[in-house]
């Protein structure tokens, strides 16, 4: 991977460093992204993944040069100074990797708390830097020292990959577990919705196709029956645009777990009609959109609180912390549910990275 100039080998191009105070890579790669399926495939010559909650990063390596982008290239570095310096602290001098930055609190990953770090006072991030460090979880090599690997098969990448981790492991820095068995996919499959976003499929014999859409990516889908606490209305008009949902703890205190998307417009009219008559404070009585008091007419970044008595049936795909991740489907009402039977125990819990095994 030395020279100046970026050199082409059939369709890709390499991946060549620059030396430099700043590491210059000539003809950066994009990251290899996923198109969502349905199932899996099962037949030979594929290889299996977990899919990690957590910020995709291309970490590039030359000397004391240190770079991390993001999947749309813009520089991570600033905000994780410990993922720099974990980099930084490998004596191999000159790599490009693939990974995931993943945070565990309680060895539970978090999505939100990697969030938090996207901010502008440096002081903030140097301190969340020390007090809940994130780790580096790798998952493909593109190139180390002068071999140039972006248009080598998986296979080969992959091996590259466990002897560079073999060589190098410390603590923060992982290795993704992979396997060809369906049945460990699917036993992954099964237990995502935490700390993984789903299971991926990757083919052994191609290259690092940067940009495209190479990859294979099936999320598990689970149902929870939920309180509607309140919802938001549209930003013009005053018919419901999402349902807030809610779930009861020990305490008996009904928190604020996500919302619904989706409404068609042609059902709103009649949705607003069914709600407005149960519009009472406070709505939710533990974790509220926004904040426990935060409620007005429902229009803006406000809410409308409701009396807790309907119930849905939601879809949801992950669960981060004690909340859905993203917004949630509506499968159907309940009125046959109690709304004290809505708990928190519905949801998943998060998978911890250790707990991700391969079958013998």
């Amino acid at each position: 991977m030395r020279g100046s100039k970026g050199k082409t080998t059939g369709s890709q191009t390499l991946c060549v460093l620059r030396p430099g105070p700043e590491l210059m890579v000539a003809d950066r790669p994009s990251p290899m992204e996923a198109k969502l399926v349905n199932e899996l495939p099962v037949e030979p010559g594929w290889q299996y993944e977990p899919k990690w909650d957590g910020f995709r990063a291309l970490v590039f390596r030359d000397g004391e040069a240190v770079d991390i982008l993001s999947k749309s290239g813009k520089p991570l570095g600033r905000y994780f100074p410990e993922i720099v310096a974990l980099v930084a602290s490998v004596p191999q001098e000159r790599f490009v990797l693939d990974g995931e930055i993943i945070l565990p609190i309680a060895d539970i990953l978090s999505f939100d708390a990697l969030q938090a770090r996207l901010h502008p006072a440096q002081s903030r991030i140097d301190r969340l830097a020390k007090e809940t460090p994130a780790q580096l979880m790798l998952f493909d090599c593109l190139g180390v020292d002068d071999a140039d690997l972006i248009n080598a098969p998986l296979s080969a990448r992959r091996k590259a990959l466990e002897s560079f981790h073999a060589r190098h492991a410390r603590a923060g820095l992982l290795l993704s577990p992979c396997s060809d068995e369906i049945d460990d996919a699917a036993a992954w499959l099964a237990t995502s919705g935490g700390a993984l976003d789903g299971v991926v499929a990757k083919r052994l014999d191609e290259p690092y196709r940067g940009g495209e859409r190479a990859m294979l990516k099936v999320k598990q889908h689970r149902s929870a029956d939920c309180v509607v606490g309140g919802f938001r209305r549209v930003k013009e008009g005053s018919d419901v645009a999402s349902l807030l949902l809610g779930l009861y703890d020990d305490n008996g205190k009904l928190n604020h777990v996500g919302f619904t998307s989706g409404i068609a417009a042609a059902d709103r009219a009649a949705l607003t009609a069914k709600l407005e008559p149960l519009i009472e404070a406070p709505g939710f009585t533990g974790k509220a959109p926004g904040g426990p008091s935060r409620w007005n007419d429902g229009r803006e970044s406000g809410w409308v609180p409701l009396r807790p008595e309907l119930v849905v049936e939601v879809l949801y795909d992950q669960v981060t912390g004690d909340r859905f991740r993203h917004g949630t489907r509506i499968l159907r009402w309940r009125p046959d549910k109690a709304p004290q039977a809505c708990t928190m125990d519905q949801l998943e819990h998060e998978l911890r990275p250790a707990e991700l095994r391969i079958a013998p």
